[in-house]
């Protein structure tokens, strides 16, 4: 009786774990079918290491690729695009952006590689500005001048970062009078990777108090490849058919003047070795370009060089764009490289610099209950 008891126990143990395998497998089965069901936008596209520390605080490099080889690092810390690496015509890949190769390098003063620039993009005049009748004064540190939002800008803090699918999205509360700027400002800045090689940045912002605010990103680029020498032989196209001329120390002289009939036309593709000797100033391009139209999606630039193949357009709500061709670059730059004049260029779309002196400028005022908008892209493909 002992034995039959055993035996019956035995094909219960037997028939128990058979359909729990069973279920497993089913379990596994339907798993492996929903996730090769789910499209490629749902699926997250973000990975996540640790870069370094700055302040106590922990900065982490997060890096968005598609199926295309082409990959994006960005870092907590300024917001900074790190690397960018695109495939050239015969699929070899190389990194395309400026930077360096440590966090300790980024938090020491530089060109600004690749970082958010805020609350102020480019240049306000002897670091004064006059808003409802209150003067504000900020810090200097560009000449007599406040540039990309003083000595301890956007680029210089750690922000919180969180990952949605494929979207990293950056955020930082600037305290009120941060670097002589009132209102306390909050701001998000997100990226995205799309399948067609294109790197979405939408930037909001939101103010306790009537401020002024001017974001942008500034990467700088040499699509044959960081550290291959300057990008004179890149061919340069420039949708805007006027400029703000610039005094001695880059502050615009008044209103915006037409690029017709001067070395600054860059409506139809030139190459630069042909033309950066002769723009006003002797220092390369270093001006903000004028669109008369606004809304997305508009075709700001398109950059290409020939021995790559590799191609560049930039995508931006914003009215204007610096476009700078990196005439004072003089850094140590990756891989125990140097960078030099004319290395690297960028195109930081923005409202106009030096704004809050010049009331017919497209305004960057925000008041409490408005919201700062923008969608700027980089766009790589081949020629």
């Amino acid at each position: 009786m002992a034995r039959k008891d055993n035996r019956r126990n035995i094909c219960i143990v037997l028939c128990f774990v058979t359909v729990v395998i069973i279920v497993l497998l089913a379990v596994v089965i339907y798993l492996a079918a929903r996730g090769s069901n789910c499209p490629e936008s749902e699926m997250s596209s973000i990975s996540k290491e640790e870069y370094g520390e700055y302040k106590g605080e922990k900065v982490f490099q997060y890096t968005l690729q598609n199926k295309n080889n082409v990959k994006v690092q960005i870092i907590n810390f300024g917001g900074i695009i790190t690397n960018i690496f695109v495939p050239d015509k015969n699929g070899k890949i190389a990194d395309i952006t400026l930077g360096y190769d440590s966090l300790d390098r980024y938090t020491k003063p530089g060109p600004y590689f690749g970082a958010i620039i805020g609350r102020y993009a480019n240049r306000i005049a002897n670091g004064k500005f006059e808003l409802d009748g209150k003067n504000y004064t900020l810090e200097v540190n560009n000449g007599p001048n406040s540039l990309h939002g003083g000595k301890f800008g956007f680029d210089k803090k750690v922000w919180d970062a969180s990952e949605d699918d494929d979207i990293l999205a950056l955020k930082y509360v600037s305290a009120e009078m941060e670097e002589g700027y009132p209102g306390e400002v909050t701001v998000v800045v997100t990226y995205m990777l799309t399948e067609d090689n294109e790197l979405v940045i939408h930037y909001t912002a939101n103010t306790t108090k009537k401020t002024v605010i001017n974001l942008t990103n500034h990467a700088y680029f040499n699509l044959a490849g960081q550290g291959t020498g300057d990008i004179l032989k890149h061919t340069v196209e420039l949708n805007a058919g006027r400029y703000l001329p610039v005094n001695d120390v880059s502050i615009p002289t008044g209103d915006p003047e037409p690029v017709e009939g001067t070395k600054m036309d860059l409506r139809t593709p030139i190459k630069l070795e042909t033309v950066i000797d002769d723009v006003p100033g002797n220092v390369g391009y270093d001006h903000c370009y004028c669109f008369s139209d606004a809304g997305w999606k508009k075709l700001r630039a398109r950059v290409y060089e020939e021995v790559s193949g590799r191609k560049l357009e930039v995508y931006s709500t914003e009215p204007g764009m610096q476009f700078y061709t990196g005439f004072y670059l003089d850094e140590p730059g990756k891989e125990g490289g140097h960078y030099h004049k004319y290395n690297g260029f960028a195109l930081e779309a923005q409202h106009y610099p030096d704004s809050p002196h010049n009331k017919n400028f497209p305004s960057t005022v925000l008041s409490p209950g408005e919201t700062y908008l923008q969608t700027t892209s980089y766009k790589f493909g081949l020629v």
